[in-house]
């Protein structure tokens, strides 16, 4: 009938309208009819399709459509098959279908639920204590409601069990395995997600779901790295139904007071043992809670947590009301966490990003926004701001802000005059510029005060600069700072250095010359974010501030470790450029010239290294060049022509 209408169509346009009035009586008639038929048969498809969820297939779940004591009773035979214990080899490229998943607009697998069903054993007994929870009804219920639901089998690319294994304690683990082999579309596990929260109790605790399931995947609570599959099984809260009514406070701004917190009870004595060694060599970081013993009548113990006589309210001490109402708060919440997380691994291209999956949609920190709590996109506006460090080269300092404000987007100039002893000079002799230019006086000749939050600072991006850097052009800091624009969360800078291990000392050594690698690039003119200067003033791990300030060295340094501790991602660098000279330095105003400069930056390096606990410097292989730097093309077509050289 289609086809026909469609060739009916066709004659039509073709033809025009004046050709109705010369059809025959019979014809009309007849175009009529199967206009007519047609027309009756898309109403009623589009009843059908829009129809609400009441009258879908049986296979629509949800307690509040059907009644569990309405599903269809399933005895096992004891001959039934049993399930593979499990492939611990399994990977989503060896025990995953990808194909069946397809590809499809919006990158999203579609997630089929199996029918109610009650199997029993021979005599009748089921297979479960406790039969469909609540809990598992809530998640199920959650899936059928999200956008990852098809009640279609044929168009599903995960399959979800209607039999609850949440809870092990309450199965019977040879009749579940069976229960689970008798699903249609079962095929060892292929595709098949089950969900488990309670792998056994005290005192074994078992790791993971004993009940043998081929290779489906498990999203369980409580896996081990002997039990978990990487990258296959996904590890999940346990939730508690405790937590429904749970009103967290909003987190305060500043530092949190406990770097670790421990608040679960009846943790495993090994697991307990090394949270104490732990709490003994942090002290204060860590704060190890336990049930309380010493209450008074009425309290209710489930809501409080003790250490040392001390009752804390929870869970209101953990203070991650973000983390726990995205991922933790309810059924729902966990289960399409889990989808989402099954969905990254099929759709890689169309994957949350790492900020995405961490950090809230917002977060304001005083006056400034963080770059890692917002899209990474470009802010088209309002430039950058140059903060200028400088102490008594005034000629020098002149030349960099003549040549700084020949950039387009420079928004602001901030000169930061760090010497007490000597003002700075008259407004009638600094040089006139387009920009506004503002000078502040700084209390102490501190390095650390290129990077304060000083409140002059109004645009997102920060052009940190030295005196004497002189050499930069117009094209190559408008560049720089159009990359950065591109990669807001790092550090973006012109000379790169390197950081080694010496294998003969034992220890690193900071790198200036010749390499193919890069892991930090100097501040004396890098792009950041605002942000990194709140970092640098008021959360910089340990005494390293203060050992920069007395050691007049290694700032730059300092932020390259704080940048990518925070972000975990390697600086950029950009354009040709190696070395920063300067012909009126002399080796007497010259910090760099002094011959004990390298020594001391390796030194810095493993002050650095042992007060972060680790070593956060990333190491990369590429630089950022504009698309025509090296093109056989004419210079005048170039959007950066006067890229410096080496």
């Amino acid at each position: 009938m289609v086809r026909l209408s469609m060739c009916a169509s066709g004659k039509y346009s073709s033809r025009g309208p004046a050709l109705i009035p010369r059809m025959k009586t019979k014809h009309r008639i007849y175009y009529i009819t199967l206009f007519s038929v047609v027309l009756l048969g898309l109403i009623a498809t589009g009843m059908f399709q829009f129809w609400p969820h009441s009258i879908e297939s049986t296979a629509d779940w949800g307690l509040d459509r059907r009644s569990v004591h309405d599903a269809p009773l399933i005895r096992l035979p004891v001959a039934n098959p049993i399930p593979e214990r499990g492939d611990l080899s399994c990977r989503m490229h060896t025990c995953f279908d990808v194909y069946r998943c397809g590809y499809n607009p919006k990158n999203r697998i579609k997630v089929y639920i199996y029918p109610l069903q009650r199997f029993v054993d021979e005599v009748g007994v089921p297979i479960s204590s406790t039969g469909l929870s609540r809990e598992y009804n809530d998640l199920l219920s959650a899936i059928s409601d999200s956008e990852f639901y098809t009640d279609d089998v044929t168009r599903a690319c995960l399959f979800v069990p209607s039999i609850d294994v949440l809870n092990q304690n309450s199965l019977r683990i040879r009749e579940t395995a069976q229960a689970l082999a008798m699903l249609p579309r079962w095929d060892k596990g292929m595709n098949h997600l089950l969900f488990n929260m309670l792998p056994g109790g005290p005192p074994d605790y078992n790791t993971a779901l004993d009940v043998p399931r081929d290779r489906a995947l498990l999203a369980g609570g409580g896996f081990s790295t002997w039990t978990y599959r990487q990258g296959y099984d996904v590890s999940i809260p346990v939730y508690s139904p405790l937590s429904a009514d749970v009103e967290l406070p909003e987190r305060q701004p500043g530092p949190r007071r406990y770097f670790i917190l421990s608040s679960q009870t009846a943790i495993h004595r090994e697991y307990r043992a090394e949270l104490e060694r732990l709490k003994e060599e942090n002290g204060e970081a860590l704060l190890l809670l336990d049930k309380c013993s010493n209450l008074s009548q009425g309290v209710a113990s489930a809501r409080k947590r003790c250490y040392k006589g001390q009752v804390f309210d929870y869970p209101q001490i953990l203070q991650a009301r973000w983390f726990w109402d995205a991922y933790f708060s309810s059924m729902k919440a966990i289960g399409m966490t889990t989808l989402q997380i099954i969905n990254d691994r099929i759709y890689p291209y169309a994957a949350r990003t790492y900020e995405q999956w961490n950090n809230p949609p917002l977060v304001k920190w005083s006056s400034v926004n963080s770059p890692l709590f917002l899209p990474l996109i470009p802010p088209r506006s309002p430039g950058f701001t140059a903060v200028v460090l400088t102490y008594d080269r005034i000629e020098s300092l002149f030349r960099v802000i003549t040549e700084i404000s020949k950039v387009p987007s420079l928004a602001k100039l901030l000169v930061v005059w760090n010497n007490q002893n000597k003002s700075p000079p008259e407004d009638s002799l600094w040089p006139k510029i387009a920009a506004p230019l503002k000078v502040v006086r700084t209390k102490e000749n501190k390095l650390s005060n290129r990077f304060f939050p000083y409140d002059e600072i109004e645009t997102e991006a920060v052009l940190a600069i030295d005196d004497d850097i002189i050499m930069l052009t117009s094209d190559e800091l408008q560049f720089g700072y159009e990359v950065w624009r591109e990669f807001p969360d790092r550090l973006v800078g012109y000379p790169g250095r390197l950081h080694l291990w010496d294998h003969e000392m034992g220890k690193w050594k900071y790198e200036s010359e010749w390499t193919n690698e890069v892991s930090m690039v100097l501040t004396g003119a890098a792009f950041y974010h605002k942000y990194f200067n709140y970092l640098y003033t008021y959360k910089m791990p340990g005494d390293i501030k203060n050992w920069v300030d007395a050691h007049m060295n290694c700032e730059d340094i300092a932020m390259n470790f704080l940048v990518a501790n925070i972000t975990g991602k390697a600086p950029i660098k950009v354009t040709p450029r190696k070395k920063f000279k300067c012909p009126e330095c002399t080796a007497i105003d010259g910090l760099s010239l002094d011959q004990t400069h390298m020594v001391e930056r390796s030194e810095c390096i493993n002050k650095f290294a042992s007060v972060f606990g680790t070593m956060p410097l990333k190491v990369v292989e590429h630089r950022a060049d504009p698309v025509l730097y090296k093109d056989d093309f004419p210079e005048k077509l170039k959007s950066f022509p006067n890229i410096g050289s080496l």
